[in-house]
Protein backbone atom coordinates (compact mmCIF):
# COMPACT_ATOMS: atom_id res chain seq x y z
CA UNK A 1 0.00 0.00 0.00
CA UNK A 2 1.20 3.42 -0.81
CA UNK A 3 0.07 5.88 1.33
CA UNK A 4 2.32 8.61 0.99
CA UNK A 5 1.84 8.39 -2.65
CA UNK A 6 5.50 8.69 -3.16
CA UNK A 7 7.86 6.56 -5.57
CA UNK A 8 11.04 5.87 -5.44
CA UNK A 9 13.27 4.00 -8.44
CA UNK A 10 15.82 1.82 -8.38
CA UNK A 11 18.17 0.69 -10.48
CA UNK A 12 21.65 -1.26 -10.90
CA UNK A 13 22.40 -5.06 -12.00
CA UNK A 14 24.59 -7.41 -14.46
CA UNK A 15 25.68 -9.44 -11.28
CA UNK A 16 23.88 -10.21 -7.30
CA UNK A 17 26.09 -7.99 -6.24
CA UNK A 18 24.78 -5.17 -8.07
CA UNK A 19 21.26 -5.55 -7.04
CA UNK A 20 20.88 -7.18 -3.60
CA UNK A 21 22.61 -4.38 -1.68
CA UNK A 22 20.02 -2.00 -3.48
CA UNK A 23 17.17 -5.24 -2.51
CA UNK A 24 18.07 -3.74 1.50
CA UNK A 25 17.89 -0.51 0.76
CA UNK A 26 14.52 -0.91 -0.73
CA UNK A 27 13.82 -3.33 2.02
CA UNK A 28 14.15 -0.80 4.80
CA UNK A 29 13.01 2.38 2.86
CA UNK A 30 9.50 0.38 2.63
CA UNK A 31 9.14 0.21 6.80
CA UNK A 32 9.65 3.70 7.40
CA UNK A 33 8.28 5.54 4.67
CA UNK A 34 5.08 3.61 2.66
CA UNK A 35 6.00 3.80 -0.47
CA UNK A 36 6.21 2.57 -3.82
CA UNK A 37 9.78 0.88 -5.02
CA UNK A 38 10.39 -0.62 -9.08
CA UNK A 39 13.52 -1.14 -10.24
CA UNK A 40 15.12 -0.58 -13.82
CA UNK A 41 17.64 -3.31 -14.87
CA UNK A 42 19.05 -5.03 -17.54
CA UNK A 43 16.19 -6.67 -19.80
CA UNK A 44 18.38 -10.11 -20.40
CA UNK A 45 20.23 -11.90 -17.95
CA UNK A 46 19.20 -12.09 -13.59
CA UNK A 47 18.12 -8.99 -12.78
CA UNK A 48 14.79 -9.81 -13.57
CA UNK A 49 14.59 -13.20 -11.35
CA UNK A 50 16.28 -11.70 -8.32
CA UNK A 51 14.22 -8.37 -8.21
CA UNK A 52 10.56 -9.80 -8.86
CA UNK A 53 11.47 -13.06 -6.50
CA UNK A 54 12.02 -10.00 -4.02
CA UNK A 55 8.55 -8.92 -4.64
CA UNK A 56 9.61 -6.03 -6.04
CA UNK A 57 8.28 -4.39 -9.98
CA UNK A 58 10.58 -4.47 -12.55
CA UNK A 59 11.03 -2.90 -15.63
CA UNK A 60 13.68 -4.03 -18.30
CA UNK A 61 15.67 -1.91 -20.70
CA UNK A 62 18.63 -2.85 -23.45
CA UNK A 63 22.11 -2.77 -21.65
CA UNK A 64 25.21 -2.58 -23.13
CA UNK A 65 28.59 -3.28 -21.06
CA UNK A 66 31.08 -0.50 -20.81
CA UNK A 67 34.68 -1.44 -21.63
CA UNK A 68 37.89 0.59 -21.14
CA UNK A 69 39.53 -0.83 -23.90
CA UNK A 70 38.50 -0.93 -27.53
CA UNK A 71 36.92 -3.81 -28.95
CA UNK A 72 34.78 -4.28 -32.03
CA UNK A 73 31.76 -5.05 -29.66
CA UNK A 74 31.98 -1.50 -28.65
CA UNK A 75 29.46 -0.43 -31.54
CA UNK A 76 26.77 -2.54 -30.78
CA UNK A 77 27.36 -1.91 -26.55
CA UNK A 78 27.19 1.78 -27.39
CA UNK A 79 24.04 1.21 -29.54
CA UNK A 80 22.44 -0.80 -26.19
CA UNK A 81 23.20 2.02 -24.10
CA UNK A 82 21.30 4.64 -26.58
CA UNK A 83 18.44 2.38 -26.51
CA UNK A 84 18.78 2.06 -22.66
CA UNK A 85 18.59 5.60 -22.54
CA UNK A 86 15.32 6.10 -24.25
CA UNK A 87 13.70 3.04 -22.93
CA UNK A 88 14.02 4.28 -19.23
CA UNK A 89 13.57 8.10 -19.86
CA UNK A 90 10.10 6.25 -21.33
CA UNK A 91 9.61 4.60 -17.39
CA UNK A 92 10.42 7.51 -15.59
CA UNK A 93 8.31 10.10 -17.62
CA UNK A 94 5.33 7.70 -16.85
CA UNK A 95 5.81 6.30 -13.49
CA UNK A 96 7.26 9.68 -12.20
CA UNK A 97 9.83 8.86 -9.27
CA UNK A 98 10.38 11.36 -6.84
CA UNK A 99 14.19 10.20 -6.70
CA UNK A 100 16.12 7.56 -8.53
CA UNK A 101 18.75 5.15 -6.37
CA UNK A 102 21.57 3.84 -8.47
CA UNK A 103 23.28 0.61 -7.39
CA UNK A 104 25.98 0.97 -10.05
CA UNK A 105 27.07 -1.78 -12.81
CA UNK A 106 26.86 -0.94 -16.31
CA UNK A 107 22.77 -1.30 -16.30
CA UNK A 108 22.89 1.77 -14.04
CA UNK A 109 24.26 4.65 -16.31
CA UNK A 110 21.37 4.88 -18.59
CA UNK A 111 18.80 5.21 -16.03
CA UNK A 112 20.58 7.39 -14.32
CA UNK A 113 21.04 10.14 -17.19
CA UNK A 114 18.21 10.01 -18.30
CA UNK A 115 16.69 10.44 -14.83
CA UNK A 116 18.99 13.84 -14.99
CA UNK A 117 17.42 14.57 -17.77
CA UNK A 118 14.21 14.92 -16.33
CA UNK A 119 15.49 16.70 -13.63
CA UNK A 120 14.70 13.65 -11.18
CA UNK A 121 17.42 13.37 -8.22
CA UNK A 122 19.42 10.51 -8.14
CA UNK A 123 21.50 9.20 -5.67
CA UNK A 124 24.76 6.60 -6.09
CA UNK A 125 26.07 3.90 -3.64
CA UNK A 126 29.40 2.15 -4.76
CA UNK A 127 30.30 -1.05 -3.18
CA UNK A 128 34.09 -1.14 -3.35
CA UNK A 129 37.14 0.43 -2.61
CA UNK A 130 38.11 2.48 -5.80
CA UNK A 131 35.05 3.70 -8.15
CA UNK A 132 34.13 1.26 -11.28
CA UNK A 133 33.96 2.78 -14.31
CA UNK A 134 29.61 3.32 -14.08
CA UNK A 135 30.04 5.38 -10.46
CA UNK A 136 32.81 7.77 -12.41
CA UNK A 137 30.03 8.30 -15.02
CA UNK A 138 27.11 8.46 -12.77
CA UNK A 139 28.74 10.75 -10.45
CA UNK A 140 28.03 13.55 -12.80
CA UNK A 141 24.14 12.88 -12.36
CA UNK A 142 23.96 12.47 -8.66
CA UNK A 143 23.56 14.22 -5.91
CA UNK A 144 24.48 12.21 -3.22
CA UNK A 145 27.29 9.36 -3.23
CA UNK A 146 27.83 6.59 -0.68
CA UNK A 147 30.81 4.39 -0.08
CA UNK A 148 31.80 1.74 2.16
CA UNK A 149 34.89 3.04 3.58
CA UNK A 150 36.95 6.34 5.14
CA UNK A 151 39.65 5.08 2.14
CA UNK A 152 37.62 5.94 -0.86
CA UNK A 153 37.34 9.26 -0.61
CA UNK A 154 41.18 9.96 -2.17
CA UNK A 155 39.50 8.49 -5.39
CA UNK A 156 37.04 11.34 -5.67
CA UNK A 157 37.93 14.86 -6.32
CA UNK A 158 37.20 17.49 -3.58
CA UNK A 159 34.00 18.53 -5.44
CA UNK A 160 33.03 15.15 -5.61
CA UNK A 161 33.64 14.42 -1.42
CA UNK A 162 31.97 17.34 -0.74
CA UNK A 163 28.56 15.26 -1.54
CA UNK A 164 29.90 11.75 -0.35
CA UNK A 165 28.86 10.03 2.31
CA UNK A 166 30.61 7.37 4.39
CA UNK A 167 27.62 4.57 4.84
CA UNK A 168 29.84 0.84 4.40
CA UNK A 169 27.54 -1.81 2.50
CA UNK A 170 24.12 -2.46 2.60
CA UNK A 171 23.56 -6.17 3.76
CA UNK A 172 20.27 -7.56 3.39
CA UNK A 173 17.51 -7.90 6.70
CA UNK A 174 17.78 -11.76 6.13
CA UNK A 175 21.45 -12.09 6.83
CA UNK A 176 20.97 -10.24 10.70
CA UNK A 177 18.24 -12.30 11.22
CA UNK A 178 19.58 -15.64 10.10
CA UNK A 179 19.38 -18.97 12.10
CA UNK A 180 22.41 -21.35 12.02
CA UNK A 181 20.05 -24.55 12.88
CA UNK A 182 17.92 -23.90 9.94
CA UNK A 183 21.31 -23.60 8.02
CA UNK A 184 22.69 -26.96 9.55
CA UNK A 185 18.68 -28.72 9.12
CA UNK A 186 18.73 -27.46 5.49
CA UNK A 187 22.05 -29.76 5.00
CA UNK A 188 21.90 -32.22 6.72
CA UNK A 189 24.99 -31.81 9.16
CA UNK A 190 25.48 -32.29 12.71
CA UNK A 191 25.39 -29.89 15.26
CA UNK A 192 29.30 -31.40 15.87
CA UNK A 193 30.74 -30.86 12.69
CA UNK A 194 32.35 -28.04 11.86
CA UNK A 195 31.17 -26.70 8.15
CA UNK A 196 33.36 -25.06 5.49
CA UNK A 197 31.62 -22.79 3.20
CA UNK A 198 32.79 -22.50 -0.26
CA UNK A 199 30.92 -19.60 -2.57
CA UNK A 200 31.80 -19.32 -5.94
CA UNK A 201 29.36 -16.79 -6.70
CA UNK A 202 26.03 -17.39 -8.46
CA UNK A 203 27.60 -18.95 -11.32
CA UNK A 204 30.55 -20.49 -9.57
CA UNK A 205 34.18 -19.79 -9.44
CA UNK A 206 36.86 -22.23 -12.09
CA UNK A 207 39.81 -21.55 -9.62
CA UNK A 208 37.81 -22.18 -6.78
CA UNK A 209 36.09 -25.41 -8.07
CA UNK A 210 39.53 -26.81 -9.32
CA UNK A 211 41.33 -25.91 -5.83
CA UNK A 212 38.24 -27.67 -4.22
CA UNK A 213 39.15 -30.46 -6.21
CA UNK A 214 42.61 -31.03 -5.71
CA UNK A 215 42.15 -30.34 -2.31
CA UNK A 216 38.84 -32.23 -1.32
CA UNK A 217 40.44 -35.09 0.53
CA UNK A 218 42.51 -32.70 2.89
CA UNK A 219 39.20 -30.31 3.38
CA UNK A 220 37.15 -32.94 4.60
CA UNK A 221 39.80 -34.29 7.38
CA UNK A 222 38.79 -31.08 9.31
CA UNK A 223 35.03 -29.82 7.83
CA UNK A 224 32.15 -31.33 5.99
CA UNK A 225 32.71 -29.13 3.08
CA UNK A 226 29.60 -27.30 1.50
CA UNK A 227 30.36 -26.10 -1.73
CA UNK A 228 28.59 -23.60 -3.79
CA UNK A 229 29.91 -24.45 -7.62
CA UNK A 230 27.91 -23.29 -10.04
CA UNK A 231 25.91 -25.36 -12.91
CA UNK A 232 29.21 -25.89 -14.92
CA UNK A 233 30.59 -28.61 -12.73
CA UNK A 234 29.42 -31.91 -11.64
CA UNK A 235 30.69 -33.27 -8.23
CA UNK A 236 29.97 -35.99 -6.84
CA UNK A 237 28.93 -35.65 -3.21
CA UNK A 238 28.98 -37.65 -0.57
CA UNK A 239 28.56 -37.68 3.25
CA UNK A 240 31.59 -35.04 4.23
CA UNK A 241 31.24 -32.96 0.66
CA UNK A 242 28.12 -31.08 -0.18
CA UNK A 243 27.88 -29.53 -3.33
CA UNK A 244 25.10 -27.54 -4.55
CA UNK A 245 24.92 -25.39 -8.00
CA UNK A 246 22.99 -22.07 -6.07
CA UNK A 247 21.96 -21.18 -2.98
CA UNK A 248 18.77 -18.96 -2.94
CA UNK A 249 16.58 -17.61 0.04
CA UNK A 250 18.42 -20.47 2.81
CA UNK A 251 22.07 -18.59 1.93
CA UNK A 252 22.39 -16.62 5.02
CA UNK A 253 20.83 -19.63 7.53
CA UNK A 254 23.90 -22.15 5.56
CA UNK A 255 26.52 -18.87 6.06
CA UNK A 256 25.25 -18.50 9.72
CA UNK A 257 26.19 -22.38 10.16
CA UNK A 258 29.69 -21.90 8.35
CA UNK A 259 32.33 -22.11 10.71
CA UNK A 260 34.99 -21.05 7.95
CA UNK A 261 34.55 -19.17 4.51
CA UNK A 262 36.06 -20.11 0.98
CA UNK A 263 34.90 -16.92 -0.70
CA UNK A 264 36.06 -14.51 -4.08
CA UNK A 265 36.55 -11.16 -2.79
CA UNK A 266 33.24 -9.68 -4.54
CA UNK A 267 32.09 -6.60 -2.02
CA UNK A 268 28.12 -8.15 -1.53
CA UNK A 269 29.74 -11.49 -0.20
CA UNK A 270 32.32 -10.36 1.95
CA UNK A 271 29.84 -7.69 3.58
CA UNK A 272 27.34 -10.63 4.23
CA UNK A 273 30.30 -12.76 6.16
CA UNK A 274 31.09 -10.35 7.93
CA UNK A 275 27.93 -9.28 8.98
CA UNK A 276 27.95 -12.71 10.87
CA UNK A 277 30.94 -12.39 11.26
CA UNK A 278 32.47 -15.72 9.77
CA UNK A 279 36.50 -15.74 9.00
CA UNK A 280 37.49 -16.15 5.52
CA UNK A 281 39.51 -16.69 3.28
CA UNK A 282 39.33 -14.74 0.11
CA UNK A 283 40.43 -16.14 -3.31
CA UNK A 284 39.59 -12.16 -5.38
CA UNK A 285 39.24 -12.11 -9.16
CA UNK A 286 43.14 -10.58 -10.45
CA UNK A 287 44.69 -10.57 -13.45
CA UNK A 288 44.19 -8.17 -17.06
CA UNK A 289 40.01 -9.28 -17.27
CA UNK A 290 39.58 -6.97 -13.69
CA UNK A 291 40.34 -3.46 -12.75
CA UNK A 292 41.16 -4.92 -9.57
CA UNK A 293 38.84 -3.93 -6.99
CA UNK A 294 38.58 -7.95 -5.51
CA UNK A 295 41.85 -7.71 -4.53
CA UNK A 296 41.67 -4.46 -2.66
CA UNK A 297 38.06 -5.53 -0.97
CA UNK A 298 40.34 -8.66 0.36
CA UNK A 299 43.21 -6.56 0.82
CA UNK A 300 40.61 -4.22 3.42
CA UNK A 301 39.62 -6.89 5.55
CA UNK A 302 43.35 -8.63 5.54
CA UNK A 303 44.57 -5.30 7.07
CA UNK A 304 41.97 -5.56 9.71
CA UNK A 305 42.16 -9.27 10.82
CA UNK A 306 38.74 -10.27 9.89
CA UNK A 307 40.26 -12.67 6.47
CA UNK A 308 43.34 -14.46 4.89
CA UNK A 309 43.89 -12.39 1.28
CA UNK A 310 44.88 -15.38 -0.38
CA UNK A 311 45.74 -13.61 -4.04
CA UNK A 312 49.57 -14.51 -4.39
CA UNK A 313 49.62 -17.54 -6.18
CA UNK A 314 47.13 -19.79 -4.53
CA UNK A 315 47.91 -22.83 -4.92
CA UNK A 316 46.06 -26.74 -3.79
CA UNK A 317 49.06 -27.06 -1.50
CA UNK A 318 48.94 -23.64 -0.14
CA UNK A 319 45.31 -23.75 0.53
CA UNK A 320 45.28 -27.34 2.34
CA UNK A 321 48.15 -26.27 4.82
CA UNK A 322 45.76 -22.51 5.63
CA UNK A 323 42.56 -24.27 5.94
CA UNK A 324 44.20 -27.36 8.17
CA UNK A 325 46.54 -24.70 10.20
CA UNK A 326 42.73 -22.42 10.50
CA UNK A 327 41.31 -25.78 11.64
CA UNK A 328 43.60 -26.32 14.66
CA UNK A 329 43.79 -22.66 15.97
CA UNK A 330 40.29 -21.91 17.04
CA UNK A 331 41.28 -18.61 18.95
CA UNK A 332 42.97 -17.34 15.29
CA UNK A 333 39.42 -17.89 13.87
CA UNK A 334 37.78 -16.48 16.66
CA UNK A 335 40.30 -13.48 16.43
CA UNK A 336 39.13 -13.28 12.66
CA UNK A 337 35.52 -13.29 13.87
CA UNK A 338 36.00 -10.29 15.82
CA UNK A 339 37.91 -8.04 13.59
CA UNK A 340 35.36 -7.76 11.43
CA UNK A 341 35.13 -3.94 10.03
CA UNK A 342 31.36 -3.98 8.79
CA UNK A 343 29.29 -0.93 9.82
CA UNK A 344 26.14 -2.25 10.62
CA UNK A 345 23.36 0.24 9.44
CA UNK A 346 24.39 0.87 5.97
CA UNK A 347 20.79 0.27 4.10
CA UNK A 348 18.79 2.58 7.06
CA UNK A 349 21.13 5.28 6.54
CA UNK A 350 21.12 5.49 2.76
CA UNK A 351 17.01 5.20 3.61
CA UNK A 352 17.04 7.82 5.43
CA UNK A 353 18.88 10.24 3.50
CA UNK A 354 16.48 9.49 0.78
CA UNK A 355 13.33 9.77 2.95
CA UNK A 356 14.87 13.35 4.07
CA UNK A 357 15.57 14.46 0.65
CA UNK A 358 11.90 13.14 -0.92
CA UNK A 359 10.22 15.06 1.78
CA UNK A 360 11.58 17.97 1.45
Amino acid sequence: MNSSGITIAFTGGGTGGHIYPGLAVASYLKKILPCRVFWIGADKGMDRSIVEKAGMEFFGIPAGKLRRRFTFKNAADTLNVAAGFFAARKILRKEKPALLFSKGGFVSVPPAAAAASLKIPVFSHESDLSPGLATKINMRFSQKLFVPYNECLKFYSSKVQNKTEVTGNPVRPEFFNADSSKGRAFLNVNEDDPILLVLGGSSGSTEINNLVKETLPDLIRHFVVVHQCGTAYEFRPGSRYKPYAYFDSELPHILAAADLVICRGGAGTIWECAALKKPMIIIPLRGSGTRGDQVENARIFENAGAAVNFSDNPSAEKLSFLVSSLAADKQKREAMSAAGIIQKGAAESIAEKILQKVRK
